[in-house]
């Protein structure tokens, strides 16, 4: 049979359009996907463009990344705003970001992993593991406590000197876990063990020592082999020392003092390491809070003590399990660092998830961030019984 030079062209542009189609179904989520009805998208659309107009007394937000996804009602995706200021790039669905403190709720699935291995209790006291650093209270702090915050151990982002050095002075520092810790142990503890609920990142420092005790690997690795492999989230990653961010990726901005937004995507991530190091996308983030918060990553008995409850004394029907927040029946975790703010949550009883990531720093009022208030707006419209934040 012979092919003449028309057969030939043809086959080629059939080619060529089939790839177009494949790159295209690969990345549907770079459009927009709506199907709730037109009175809601536009509630929905005008409540997120007036939090980017002005939200927590923050003007010009410069960018957000949303998904909302209701079982049996709807889905809303939707990228606005800038990820890159300077070059007035549009902001992308498949856009990166750090999460900040969402990377605890992947520490401690790990730890919860090795409870269900029976190589740790969560009842365990930091002097059984030998880290090295003499800590206050470490024969009567639990693996627990530090998991939800009634540890008492100082957070080390209230070390006035640590955070110079951060923000101004060397952000490209490699800090190492033993640093962070000393620093934090300049300040006593804020109460003894149990005693009370206190944010403390550095709890989370403590728990990554520890899971690199127990495994003798690294803390990235044991996220990588664990969850991040086996659940094919690609677009996840745990870096230590590198500062770059991974294509493609959102800037992170925060005000300086004549509030103009200054760029400060590019920094060291040791210092937060195992309390909030973590990088990730939409899609990856949609999969993972599902998951962690429905107990598919580990048993239902390590299941059961993760979703065990404890004051925080914050209101807003806030309470505190082992690295998940609870407000008012929504699960899932808010992640503040510079130039960057995102929240995930699901609800489990409408089998709902709520993705909301912005490029700039978790400026907060009344202790709700920028993201928080975008998923408080959110649920205000489609939740009206069960408000979030």
């Amino acid at each position: 049979m012979k092919i003449t030079f028309k057969d030939l062209a043809i086959l080629i542009i059939l080619i060529i359009l089939l790839g177009l189609g494949l790159f295209l179904f690969s990345r549907q989520d770079k459009t927009c996907l709506d199907s709730f009805d037109k009175k809601t998208l536009h509630r929905l659309e005008q409540a997120v463009k007036t939090n980017l107009t002005e939200c927590q007394e923050i003007k010009n937000i410069p960018g957000v990344v949303i998904g909302i996804w209701i079982l049996g009602r709807g889905t809303w995706i939707r990228a606005m705003g800038d990820s890159d200021l300077a070059t007035g790039q549009d902001m992308q669905l498949d856009d990166k970001f750090r999460i900040g403190s969402n990377t605890k709720t992947f520490v401690v699935t790990v730890l919860l992993q090795l409870v269900d291995e029976g190589k740790v209790s969560l009842d365990d006291t930091l002097d059984k593991f030998d880290l090295g650093i003499e800590i206050p209270y470490e024969d009567e702090i639990t693996l627990r406590q530090l998991c939800n915050m009634t540890s008492g151990i100082p957070e080390f982002g209230e070390n006035e000197q640590l955070c110079e050095i951060f923000y101004e002075k060397n952000p490209l520092k490699k800090w190492t876990p033993e640093e962070t810790i000393k620093a934090a142990l300049i300040n006593p503890p804020t109460f003894a063990p149990g005693e009370g609920w206190h944010y403390s990142n550095t709890g989370y420092t403590l728990l990554g020592m520890v899971i690199e005790k127990v495994t003798g690997n690294k803390i990235e690795d044991n996220v990588q082999q664990r969850i991040l492999g086996p659940m094919n989230l690609t677009n996840t990653s745990f870096p230590v020392n590198f500062p770059d961010m991974p294509h493609p990726y959102a800037h992170g901005y925060e005000l300086d003092d004549e509030k103009n937004w200054q760029d400060v995507t590019i920094y060291s991530p040791s210092l937060l390491w195992a309390a909030g190091a973590m990088i990730s996308d939409m899609n990856d983030m949609k999969a993972w809070v599902k998951a962690y918060t429905t107990g598919t990553t580990n048993s239902k008995t390590t299941q059961k003590q993760r979703l065990t409850w404890v004051d925080t004394h914050k209101g807003k029907d806030l309470t505190f399990g082992l690295g998940i927040g609870n407000t008012n029946g929504w699960l899932g975790y808010t992640g503040g660092t510079r130039g960057f703010n995102t929240a995930a949550y699901y609800l489990p009883s409408k089998n709902t998830t709520i993705i909301v990531f912005v490029n700039c720093t978790d400026y907060s009022k009344n202790g709700v961030t920028i993201a928080n208030k975008i998923v408080h707006d959110i649920t205000e419209i489609l939740f009206l019984e069960q408000v979030a934040w």
